[in-house]
């Protein structure tokens, strides 16, 4: 038999499945008191060149502070990336599960999962993990991805899901996470009333803009983890293009803080 390209019916033939029991869970949680770690605030914009998705470093459990250097923003193929809020682990799984699926899909088909395989992909893993979800270990991801094939509107393109995968695209920005409430008001202030409309920002303006929402969230959310300057340590940002996905590097974060988001008191 030829293969189908599906790496999730691959998978459940040969008996995995991605949490489809959450009874241990549930049962630990309540006899323990467990506290799961989860990662925090994630965000994405449209902007000139493509897509910038970031998110911060802070992973808690409760009120502690777990680490700060989780990475939440996972690149999936050549142009989708996943940002993830929520627990790590499982964000892990699905990254790694649909990392997988677009390889087994392109090596047995020898062709591109087309855009609408990869939302339906995420959907369906998103869905399958709803029990987890009620207990508290759920994900709630952005997805980020280039379409070269969209033509004259644009290839870059954001769409976030609900906890039972339901996919929705949105034109100019995203959010998630415990920090997203403070930040969403002020994406939408800035892209209806701001000088430059989010879509017509060029590279550094959209990251400016990405690190001052980061910074505002962590001011209000103690979840969130903002520039700790003791260590170095920026949130994750990536920009999704024609060429592709590229990281941006510490240096230039670094030097656009210092100049457009720290503030010196006199």
């Amino acid at each position: 038999m030829m293969p189908s390209g599906d790496f999730l019916d691959l998978l459940k033939k040969n008996g995995y499945e991605l949490h489809s029991d959450s009874s241990g869970l549930e049962r630990v949680s309540k006899e323990a008191h467990l506290e799961l770690t989860e990662g925090t605030t994630v965000v994405a914009v449209r902007y000139k060149d493509g897509v910038m998705i970031a998110g911060d470093r802070r992973a808690t459990a409760g009120n502690t502070v777990m680490y700060d250097r989780a990475d939440k923003v996972l690149e999936l193929d050549e142009y989708s990336v996943i940002a993830v809020a929520g627990s790590p682990a499982i964000a892990y799984e699905i990254a790694r599960t649909l990392e997988h699926s677009f390889q087994y899909f392109r090596r047995s088909q020898l062709q591109e999962l087309s855009l609408e395989g990869k939302l339906r992909m995420l959907s369906r893993l998103i869905r399958e993990n709803f029990p987890m979800a009620m207990q508290g270990a759920g994900v709630i991801p952005i997805l980020a991805i280039y379409d070269p094939q969209s033509g004259d509107d644009g290839g870059g393109k954001i769409f976030f899901y609900d906890a039972l995968g339901a996919q929705f695209e949105v034109s100019d920005f995203a959010t998630s996470g415990s920090g997203s409430v403070w930040i969403k008001g002020v994406l939408y202030h800035l892209n209806r009333w701001g000088k430059i409309p989010l879509a017509n920002m060029n590279e550094n303006q959209a990251i400016t803009n990405i690190m001052k929402l980061l910074e505002t969230a962590s001011e209000y959310d103690s979840a969130t983890g903002g520039y700790n300057s003791r260590s170095s340590i920026f949130p994750t940002i990536k920009k999704i293009t024609s060429n592709g996905i590229a990281d941006l590097q510490a240096e230039k974060l670094r030097q656009i803080y210092e100049k457009s988001v720290e503030v010196k008191l006199a």
